[in-house]
Order: structure tokens, then C-alpha cells, then sequence
């Protein structure tokens, strides 16, 4: 059997996959935040229509994006979809980790960007975190407080890993493992 393979033809595959999204549910309390999406990649032609088709039902129909393109390395003026255009804007005055869409009729929505090279567990707290109703924090906020959480994590299992390492052996005041024979022998002689 013969297979044949057309690797002229672009593969998008943000486009065969759905959009990552967590948005806050529909209630009285307004927040800084909609929501969050962890997109792919970097590339907004490829990426922003998944987006858009994922928030028309539940938001309307999304007509123009900005973004700040510090974290984007090209920003098209336009991106097709579905028989339509989607306008795109950039603003350095914008704050990076967010993403503005915008609707004629509907109005306005905030989302945190989460970049495409975070790690799942990372990206899940900041999902959730961003989708909290009447949140006050910021999408730099929210990313300085994941980066904080990502580090004391890293010290955690390099320091478990230096326990491993070291046989589990306890510290001396001096910075050297203690052998067995170090530790002070219990009452009844036995170790």
C-alpha cells in the first residue's frame, strides 16, 4: 500500500484544536478579568480564530482584538474567519498578559493571555484564578503571583531532591551530613 503525503500543505494546528478557555461565569459581580486563554503559539493569524468561534456563543460575535505585541512577534491588521475579517489593534500602553475583544453590539471583555510555553499545572491555577468573579487582580498580578508560586515549587523539589540525593541524611550545624553514628543515641540505647 502506497501512502501519499502532501507536505507542501500548511499544518495549522491551532486551528484542528479548540480554544484553551476559562471564563468567568455570568453573575452581578464585575471584575478586572472575563476569563483567560492559553493559546497554542504565537501566532495570532492561526490562533485568534478558534478564539473568536469559541466566544460567539457565548458572547456574540467578536469584531475586533488588541493586543501589545511585546509578547506577539507579528501583529496582523486583519485576520480572515469564516467569510469575515477580524480586526486587530496593538497597543504598547496595553498590558501584555491581556487580550481586549471587542463587539459592536455587546461590548467589551479582558482576558489573561497565559504564554503557550507554560507548564498545564501552571496554567490551570492561572485559568481558574483569572475566571473568579469580581476579582481585583490584575493580569500582571496574577503572573507575578504564578511566578512566585513556580519558584517556591522548583526550591521545594530541588530541596527534596538535595535530601534524596544526600540519603536523607540529616545536616550538620556546619553545612555536612551527619552519619548515622553522629546522632545522639536515645535513652534506651538503640539507634
Amino acid at each position: 500500500m502506497t501512502t501519499i503525503l502532501d507536505r507542501t500543505a500548511p499544518r495549522d494546528p491551532a486551528a484542528e484544536l479548540p480554544a484553551r478557555l476559562s471564563l468567568t461565569p455570568k453573575t452581578t459581580l464585575a471584575g478586572r478579568l472575563d476569563g483567560a486563554w492559553w493559546p497554542y503559539s504565537r501566532d495570532l493569524e492561526a490562533e485568534l480564530p478558534p478564539l473568536a468561534a469559541a466566544l460567539e456563543e457565548p458572547w456574540g460575535r467578536v469584531t475586533r482584538v488588541t493586543v501589545n505585541p511585546t509578547r506577539w512577534p507579528v501583529v496582523p491588521h486583519t485576520v480572515a474567519m469564516d467569510g469575515r475579517t477580524l480586526h486587530v489593534g496593538w497597543f504598547t500602553e496595553q498590558n501584555p498578559d491581556t487580550l481586549i475583544l471587542l463587539s459592536y453590539t455587546v461590548g467589551r471583555w479582558d482576558l489573561l493571555v497565559i504564554p503557550p510555553e507554560t507548564a498545564p499545572a501552571a496554567a490551570a491555577r492561572l485559568m481558574a484564578a483569572a475566571a473568579i468573579p469580581g476579582s481585583v487582580l490584575t493580569a500582571g498580578v496574577l503572573m507575578a503571583n504564578e511566578a512566585a508560586i513556580g519558584r517556591g515549587i522548583r526550591d521545594t523539589v530541588r530541596g527534596e531532591a538535595t535530601w534524596e540525593s544526600e540519603g536523607g541524611a540529616c545536616m550538620s550545624p556546619f553545612g555536612s551530613p551527619m552519619g548515622r553514628s553522629a546522632l545522639p543515641m536515645p535513652g534506651n540505647g538503640w539507634r
